[in-house]
């Protein structure tokens, strides 16, 4: 490999500091694992500490639901910022680690911003506000990481830092939860949003102190030049991009990772959507009981995920794992909509729970890791986010199956519709050429026209 290819060659700078991200595989992994635990913190409190407080207090479902659907807006804006991050930076800090910082500071800023709302339980428009930039700020800096992490990641470790990254995030969110709620019950809102901050600006040194490639500015007034390799893939242009991102999305392994990602996670969402519904309708479990349930086997699964989950797909391959999970889910699926006679004893669904968020999460990092190999590094935060909201729609679309489904079938039939999805996927990944694929990207690559004059295009600093 040349220095160009690795990262290390560098325009007019000396090498100084610490070891840069395209430098270090320890730095690599630890980075983007503590900066999926600040897309965490957030994440677990407005997604489901706030509502749950709310509900606590006696808010009404109106009030929950609007609240739950304003913090979750902004992480459909993604796919229009990253066209923009894959144009605009300031190159000599790298190509995406000053978005990562914008993402991070606007996080802490707003999230802090959060803690001050004043009487929050009868201020919910300006709580819901402050929702809304703290998810913004958020999905920034997750658009951002993503994106950095395929620029800088090599391929045969993208599964390992999937697992870090994607356990890391689950924990982050369970541990907020249950600190946040903790916090907020004994001493006050503002105390637990302001403990919550002071991880998150914590978090913050992380980008400020790792340059992503050798000889890149560390802030803005320090020594240091773009690198070769960062200058050699940035685009001239959004039309340049949008052309570029057809070219690479609608290659066939591409192509048929989105349909993937689309078919798994309608079965995803539907079996979201069931299991609460489920668990309290049917097995007559309390909502206390549930999310008590589903705490512990998020943090679990997310260790296995992170010590685990990566390893097994780096060994022995993503496809395979991939269909070794999705083939168990589906086993499992069905043997729970056959065995209604063990419904009623409780450990029996909390193992099919517990089973099935292990496998989601392990089948989740092997596929994210699958997604970031087949982007092209150009574009390469606009595809992977492009496949993050196929499968948001995705997702959106299977939950929303579930009152109709229930209208007309037995919840064993509703629960064994996940499979018909689960299929689909099974399918689809049996059709990826993942090799064949990575000739695809060096055949874009070497047919792409250089940039003569990359300073007029972006910030050099």
């Amino acid at each position: 490999m040349t220095a160009l290819e690795s990262g290390s060659s560098i325009t007019g700078a000396k090498r100084s500091g610490l070891p840069s991200l395209s430098e270090n595989t320890f730095v690599r992994y630890i980075s983007f694992a503590i900066l999926y635990v600040a897309q965490g913190i957030p994440e677990g409190m407005t997604f489901f500490g706030i509502p749950a407080w709310m509900a606590m207090n006696g808010k009404s479902a109106s009030e929950i639901g609007t609240f739950s659907a304003v913090v979750i807006i902004p992480w459909s804006f993604k796919i229009l910022v990253a066209p923009l991050m894959d144009r605009f930076t300031f190159l000599s800090m790298g190509r995406k680690r000053p978005w990562v910082l914008v993402g991070q500071f606007g996080l802490m800023l707003s999230f802090l911003a959060m803690a001050f709302v004043p009487d929050p339980l009868n201020n919910i428009k300006l709580l819901m506000i402050a929702g809304f930039f703290v998810s913004l700020f958020g999905s920034i800096q997750d658009v951002a990481t993503d994106g950095m992490a395929i620029e800088i990641v090599p391929v045969d470790q993208q599964a390992r830092a999937n697992g870090l990254m994607w356990g890391a995030k689950t924990i982050g969110i369970s541990l907020s939860l249950v600190t946040g709620n903790w916090i907020i019950n004994n001493y006050g809102f503002e105390y637990a949003i302001l403990f919550l901050s002071v991880l998150i600006s914590l978090i913050l040194l992380v980008p400020l102190m790792f340059r992503e490639r050798p000889g890149e500015k560390l802030l803005p007034w320090t020594h240091g030049a773009p690198s070769e390799s960062a200058l050699k893939i940035q685009l001239e242009s959004l039309g340049q991009i949008f052309k570029s991102l057809f070219k690479v999305f609608f290659l066939p392994s591409s192509l048929f990772m989105g349909i993937a990602f689309f078919s798994f996670q309608l079965g995803n969402g539907l079996i979201n959507a069931v299991l609460p519904v489920f668990a309290i309708q049917e097995m007559g479990w309390t909502d206390e009981e549930y999310s008590h349930v589903f705490s512990i086997i998020n943090i679990s699964a997310g260790f296995l995920g992170m010590f685990a989950g990566g390893a097994l797909a780096d060994l022995f391959g993503k496809k395979r794992m991939m269909t070794i999970y999705l083939v168990c889910m589906i086993v499992l699926v069905s043997v729970m909509a056959f065995t209604k006679v063990y419904w009623p004893r409780t450990f029996f669904v909390e193992g099919f729970v517990g089973a099935y968020y292990t496998l989601y999460v392990f089948l989740t990092i092997a596929g994210f890791a699958t997604g970031m190999s087949l982007c092209w590094k150009r574009v390469a935060a606009t595809q992977f986010t492009l496949y993050m909201a196929i499968s948001n729609l995705g997702r959106a679309a299977g939950a929303s199956m579930l009152g109709p489904l229930r209208n007309y079938l037995p919840w064993e039939y509703v629960i064994l519709s996940f499979s018909v999805f689960a299929i689909g996927m099974l399918v689809m990944i049996q059709m990826l050429r993942l090799n064949k694929h990575q000739v695809s990207l060096e055949k874009l690559e070497s047919d792409h026209p250089e940039k003569t004059k990359p300073e007029v295009l972006v910030i050099n600093g």
